[in-house]
């Protein structure tokens, strides 16, 4: 073998030993990448905030579900016995003794409103008003009249009509009574109870007083049906909405696993509070 056949060969070998050395190194490469990946894949997601376990009212605690943004869409929340119980106990502010539910729906928006707390009362005692409120029916497919008619009562019997309440006798410490004609249960005498009322805040609850039936069957007896609101001046123009719906945990099995058609009621009346078309789109639940 000659000097330049040797130098050939060696060149030879030396482009073989290259190729090999960047092949293991890509291959390395490779190795830790795919390692990486794995790693990527394996982390676990930080731990999302825990979901309120309860809705909670505006009582000197921040409300549950919180306020959303001016201009949002209310927050409507419809909580299931499995996030707390059969026993759920309401909160203590709502001065409701009994335990549990068969559905529970909550509210909580804010919304603009100018004749201030006055305004608000006037309003909430215009009881004939409620006339003519519509919701979604989820069994129709379609919007439909939920309350044919509504007037104040002097008293809790059906004979005793009477005009609208006036901001002067809205007052806390006096039951004030009122009939609504619904469209599925008829004629319902209705207690309200004025709990505060000040310049920058009204709470008032309602609660059915005479049984509420649908085809002659009781689907709720008196007391069984409870609605709550909270409105809270948060400045001249702005105020913060928040209502909780309870039907009672005996409520009859005709309402029970309806949780749509009660969403789709307690909007209607908060549309109504807040000045929204009752009927305007799109439904809160379908």
């Amino acid at each position: 073998m000659n000097f330049r056949s040797l130098i050939v060969r060696l060149h030879f070998v030396a482009l073989i030993l290259r190729h090999v050395v960047a092949l293991s190194t890509i291959f390395v490469l490779a190795s830790n990448v795919e390692a990486h990946r794995c790693h990527l894949r394996s982390t676990p997601a930080p731990a999302a905030a825990p979901a309120a376990t309860e809705p909670q009212p505006p009582c000197g605690q921040d409300a549950v579900p919180a306020y959303p943004g001016l201009g949002d869409s209310a927050v409507v929340k419809s909580w299931s016995k499995s996030d707390f119980g059969h026993d759920w106990k309401p909160s203590a502010c709502t001065l409701w003794n009994e335990q549990g539910f068969t559905a529970l729906v909550t509210i909580s928006a804010r919304f603009q409103f100018l004749s201030g707390a006055e305004g608000l009362l006037q309003h909430i005692g215009a009881i004939s008003q409620l006339g003519g409120t519509q919701y979604w029916s989820t069994t129709h497919k379609q919007w439909r009249t939920l309350i044919t008619d509504a007037y104040a009562l002097a008293g809790s019997q059906p004979d005793q009509r009477r005009m609208d309440f006036t901001v002067d006798e809205l007052k806390p410490g006096k039951p004030f009574y009122f009939e609504q004609i619904d469209n599925l249960s008829g004629k319902t005498i209705y207690r309200m109870n004025i709990l505060e009322a000040s310049s920058d805040r009204i709470v008032f609850e309602v609660e059915n007083v005479s049984t509420m039936r649908y085809h002659f069957i009781p689907v709720f007896h008196p007391a069984e049906l409870q609605s709550i609101y909270f409105f809270d001046r948060e400045s001249d123009k702005i105020w913060r909405y928040y209502s909780i719906l309870r039907e009672g945990k005996n409520a009859s099995r005709l309402v029970a696993g309806n949780e749509a058609s009660s969403v789709n009621r307690a909007v209607a009346f908060y549309r109504h509070m807040v000045g929204i078309p009752s009927n305007q789109e799109p439904p809160a639940a379908r």
